[in-house]
């Protein structure tokens, strides 16, 4: 007489082929008083199903034996043993049906048709932006997470509400200055304004109100970053400000690392480490904790033109993305906690702008000059790979800015031919009849600004 309890099958026993097996027909005694045999019965006897049984069965079959262990001959085997009393068998069969059903679902799901997102036909809206300044050295572009964009036009400051298109003017500068950097807080409760005249101010957005000046610097401020209470701010005259804007004595720590214009300003999304990019082409990281000694972390020269374009990457704390200006034309991905380059793709054109996809591994760039047909154009890349997954025309002339909404579905792009232009191209595929009409689209600044 068998032993029920004994191992029926050793590791020994191999897999001829992925589909059959060899089993002896006299080592495995099978306990009848586990098995349902009416169902059994059914199900062979059911021509009605039959046919969907075995197709399933076979696919079902290659999803197991892609998931079988390999032996030290790279064969498949699997040890199956049944030991112990039918209560302990139950629970075992139990679980093995557990399994089986979520291999079915994972089966189920994974031939379903999953349909890749498009890129968008055309912008949702333009709104024109006159006298507008073509500078690529500035940053006066900012959308902030009380859904107001801030965009300086000329000597002028004005607040569009995304939620009713009601329009403010902020301020207009004097005495011949302007805006050059523009940030709004964390809490959205006040707006930083760097200008060309060295000066920066701290505006109450609600009130239309100044607040403060911001001393230290000699040259325009074109460069502004929050970090909580903190504002960091940098200079042509090749300084970085660690403002306190709650402090009487407001400046923290400045420190000069950069041998030309501070151009690029951005923290980590954990405020931990602050990247700075400039007219000499460098890019610096910075320790918060150590600025106040001017060391800095890493500095990286890998780029051939300004680096204005800098960007963290949402999903992972260690990754920087910078672009280059006209003689570089490449977006590089750096590994800050490493020190290295990652990748670096030619663009084949100024490289403006970069903003991440926090919905999915993607990053958008804004360009400029080029002889390409990259120009004045925006390009999606997939990350980490950076393959190109398209590109987004409208602009006649060189993207400037690049901001993103706080829900993280819109881009808008500022651009040199003074329109502003706003891209669903982080959200779900746009419809290609959208519910508002031209004249909705095409609203003019000349008249009300931005509304």
């Amino acid at each position: 007489m068998w032993n029920l309890d004994c191992d029926w099958y050793s590791p020994k026993r191999l897999l001829s082929s992925p589909t059959h097996y060899d089993f002896p027909g006299d080592r495995f005694i099978p306990n009848r008083s586990l098995m349902d045999l009416d169902q059994a019965q059914s199900l062979l006897t059911n021509t009605t199903n039959k046919s969907q049984n075995i197709q399933f069965s076979e696919k079902y079959r290659e999803i197991i034996d892609g998931k079988l262990n390999l032996n030290s001959e790279g064969k498949a085997f699997r040890m199956l043993v049944f030991r112990g009393s039918p209560k302990s068998s139950r629970k075992s069969i139990r679980h093995i049906d557990a399994m089986r059903e979520e291999e079915a679902v994972a089966f189920q799901n994974s031939s379903k048709q999953h349909h890749r997102r498009q890129m968008p036909k055309r912008e949702v809206r333009v709104l024109d932006a006159p006298h507008i300044v073509n500078d690529y050295y500035t940053n006066i572009l900012d959308w902030g997470k009380n859904n107001t964009l801030a965009v300086a036009l000329g000597s002028e400051m004005y607040l569009w509400n995304a939620n009713n298109r009601n329009v403010s003017k902020l301020f207009e500068a004097n005495d011949n200055d302007r805006p050059a950097s523009v940030a709004w807080s964390e809490n959205t409760k006040y707006i930083a304004v760097g200008f060309l005249h060295s000066k920066l101010q701290l505006w109450d957005a609600e009130t239309s109100k100044p607040i403060r000046d911001l001393e230290g610097h000699s040259k325009r401020v074109a460069a502004i970053a929050w970090n909580g209470q903190m504002l960091t701010s940098g200079s042509h005259d090749k300084s970085i400000i660690n403002h306190d804007v709650r402090a009487r004595r407001n400046v923290i720590c400045q420190v000069k690392g950069h041998r030309a214009e501070v151009c690029g300003l951005k923290w980590s999304r954990r405020g931990n480490m602050l990247s700075s990019g400039g007219n000499e082409n460098h890019i610096y990281v910075w320790d918060s904790t150590k600025m106040s000694s001017s060391k800095y972390l890493h500095c990286f020269k890998e780029h051939c033109a300004a680096v204005k374009a800098l960007a963290w990457c949402p999903y992972d704390s260690d990754i920087l993305a910078s672009g280059g200006g006209t003689e570089d034309k490449c977006i590089k991905l750096w590994n800050v906690r490493k020190g290295t380059c990652i990748c670096s793709i030619d663009t084949e054109a100024q490289v403006c702008g970069l903003e991440w996809n926090r919905h999915h591994k993607e990053i958008l760039s804004g360009h400029g000059f080029s002889t390409s047909t990259l120009q004045n154009q925006l390009c999606l890349w997939r990350y980490p790979s950076m393959t190109r997954v398209g590109g987004l025309d409208g602009h006649a002339s060189r993207i400037l800015h690049l901001s993103q909404s706080p829900d993280g579905l819109t881009v808008v792009s500022a651009g040199a031919d003074e329109t502003l232009r706003f891209w669903d191209v982080f959200g779900p595929p746009v419809n290609d009849t959208p519910e508002m009409s031209n004249l909705d689209n095409l609203l003019s600044l000349k008249i009300s600004p931005i509304r």
